[in-house]
């Protein structure tokens, strides 16, 4: 990943509630700028269904979303803080890429044009860490993680591309 110190990057982070992409029941987005967090935001989503499987992942419950707003509703808090973002980084950023995508479909909103960097790769090619689940790459830099709590991963992933910029700012 090409890095520069003044770049602006958004960690992102969704926890869904069933198999399907568009059931988003939280995400997490920090923003950086110029090497700085500038912002943290965490939401619940009240998914398209109320049947949930992952609970025992992320204790999200239909009862804790059923009164807050779906996708469509919170976008536009959201999108704020993607503006001027270069990239969007996320762990296995291919998974929240497609939930991202997903619920923007169904939404009949267009999904913003960020590319995304997957803090996986990144995590292999700057310190050749493997396995590189999202414990383990925080687990080798000291980073405070409660994996599977949106804001908590977002912030991993932001810290993670922020390490790996400063490693390759010395070099």
């Amino acid at each position: 990943m090409e890095m520069k110190n003044n770049e602006t990057f958004v960690a992102i982070d969704f926890e869904t509630a069933d198999r399907q992409h568009d059931s988003a029941c939280a995400v997490a987005l920090v923003r950086v700028e110029s090497g700085k967090i500038t912002y943290k935001g965490s939401f619940l989503i009240r998914p398209p269904r109320r049947y949930f499987v992952f609970t025992y992942i992320h204790k999200i419950t239909w009862s804790m979303v059923s009164d807050q707003p779906t996708f469509a509703q919170l976008w536009p808090d959201l999108e704020p803080a993607l503006k001027g973002a270069s990239f969007l980084a996320a762990h296995n950023a291919r998974f929240d890429k497609s939930v991202l995508n997903a619920c923007c479909k169904s939404a009949g909103i267009k999904p913003p044009e960020i590319p995304f960097e997957c803090t996986v790769s990144l995590a292999r090619k700057t310190w050749g860490i493997r396995p590189t689940t999202l414990p383990d790459v925080c687990q080798h830099l000291g980073i405070e993680l409660d994996h599977h709590d949106a804001l908590s991963d977002a912030l991993a992933c932001a810290q993670i591309v922020m390490e790996a910029r400063s490693r390759k700012i010395k070099e």
